[in-house]
């Protein structure tokens, strides 16, 4: 419990009416949540707006933070006027739990692709040195060894700043933390004190909330532009976007790069189904991780550690040992060891691209690759017919199936992806709306040797259909198909 002034500071209001040495209890976003010595922050999200829900808590709350004044208030309440009560949220959320991110090193991972495995692999690289780390991620929330659910890639920054406190009341030293362009654009992450940032790269996503390619680059960039002098910024040189998105911050710049110039490269010397050997800055490793992709990742975490003030040596050592992140090309053989199966969280045409690419490179006898992939529904329609062709360009086989269609018809998201198919790559398509049909049917057309990729939920286990969530997980289903056959 604190003092309202306490949990005011540095936050710049327009005027206060009321009493400022209320205590405060909890913060509420949601009404629903508000009880005696609460304050209810009232927030214009893209769904609703929390102003309308004043007249309802301010009988009970003991304060409320809001961008417009009520027309009638009431004299038990304390009223706040800012200017947006977004970014004052992450301020009073941040001094209501004691400042907990000034208290760690605090790494914010963003980028297109590659933050769940940048993240869980720095949490990875640094519970092997022997440090406490909490983690944020879109597959799960951890401190130490404890485990957390998690329901957004960043949670907002009420729950952003409760996890960091229990990771400081819990010994952490370390967190790392995946920001997504909706958390960075939403201020959840708005008051945090970032100790580096990293950028790992920029394509096509989430338009149907920035709506254009420059409002989504805008919205990661704001991470860096933000970041103090005493903070790194890591940028991924091989990407166009590295430098636009450091142009104007205060950070220290560095980059890493596979084929370009920079502080922090790297180089794929041999690389097979069962690992690669990498060379990161003169030094030869081996790592369990398979493709390009991850070994942009790993090169992302290499930096990081190094500018965390980490020994290169125990660095090097500790990175053999990281595992993939849950869902990120995760590999799989059937019963009999005939058929390989990769799950992947690849959800976006350049993920889908690289996922792919490394298949066929690393398939060196030329098995039968069969892709099985979605899109999901209210979700960018743009990505539809891109995933679609690249699917069917870069895969003997691909089975169109449905993803979560959420409140969308998956028949009419299917016909959108085959709008992007060639017709030279007609041939290779079959669309089976039933996603569990669809992994049993290229199981079912594997051959010996064969390699059955199945993309797009990777980690998830549930389908959204109709805002009803079902179990499904593609590696059981997998699993499950594999047990079925006689081969």
């Amino acid at each position: 419990m604190r003092k309202l002034v306490d949990i005011l500071k540095a936050v710049k209001f327009k005027e206060l009416v009321g009493d400022s040495n209320k205590k405060i209890l909890d913060l509420a976003l949601d009404s629903r949540d508000v009880r005696e010595a609460s304050l209810f922050v009232a927030i214009k999200g893209s769904q609703t707006d929390g102003h309308t829900y004043i007249s309802e808590v301010d009988g009970v709350a003991a304060a409320v933070i809001c961008e417009v004044l009520p027309k009638s208030m009431k004299a038990t309440c304390t009223y706040v006027l800012v200017d947006d009560s977004s970014k004052s949220l992450g301020l009073i959320a941040s001094n209501f739990y004691g400042n907990p991110s000034a208290q760690l090193k605090l790494v914010a991972v963003t980028g297109t692709n590659g933050k769940t495995s940048v993240a869980t692999m720095l949490f990875q690289l640094f519970k092997q040195m022997g440090y406490e780390c909490g983690l944020i991620s879109t597959v799960e929330n951890r401190i130490g060894n404890q485990l957390f659910p998690s329901t957004h890639t960043t949670p907002h920054a009420i729950a952003v700043n409760s996890l960091l406190a229990r990771m400081v009341e819990n010994g952490c030293s370390h967190c790392f933390m995946e920001a997504s362009s909706h958390a960075i654009d939403q201020n959840r992450i708005h008051g945090l004190d970032i100790d580096g940032a990293i950028f790992t790269n920029l394509t096509h996503d989430h338009l149907d909330y920035h709506k254009t390619f420059k409002e989504y680059l805008k919205a990661k960039k704001s991470l860096f532009d933000g970041l103090s002098k005493n903070a790194f910024a890591l940028s991924n040189a091989d990407d166009k976007n590295a430098r636009v998105m450091l142009q104007n911050t205060a950070a220290k710049k560095l980059y890493y790069a596979i084929t370009g110039n920079a502080e922090f490269s790297g180089r794929v010397i041999e690389s097979d189904f069962n690992g690669m050997m990498l060379n990161m800055n003169g030094k030869e490793l081996h790592v369990k991780l398979i493709g390009s992709f991850n070994a942009y990742n790993l090169l992302a975490v290499y930096g990081a550690a190094l500018l965390l003030g980490e020994d290169e040596t125990e660095v090097l050592v500790a990175m053999s040992m990281i595992e993939g992140a849950e869902g990120r090309f995760e590999y799989m053989l059937s019963s009999q060891g005939k058929i390989v199966g990769i799950v992947d969280y690849a959800h976006t045409p350049d993920a889908l691209k690289k996922v792919l690419e490394t298949i066929n490179q690393l398939n060196t006898q030329r098995n039968q690759l069969i892709t099985v992939v979605g899109c999901g529904g209210d979700r960018d329609k743009s990505k539809r017919p891109l995933m679609a062709a690249i699917a069917a360009r870069l895969s003997d086989k691909a089975i169109y199936t449905s993803d979560n269609p959420r409140s969308e018809d998956p028949l009419s998201i299917l016909d959108e992806m085959q709008d992007g198919v060639g017709v030279l790559d007609k041939k290779k398509v079959l669309v089976i709306e039933n996603r569990k049909q669809a992994i049993k049917t290229a199981c079912m057309m594997a051959n010996t040797e064969d390699i059955i990729l199945v993309a797009g939920k990777g980690h998830e286990n549930y389908q959204d259909v109709k805002g009803v969530k079902s179990h499904f997980d593609d590696k059981e289903e997998l699993e499950a198909a594999f047990k079925q056959l006689n081969k």
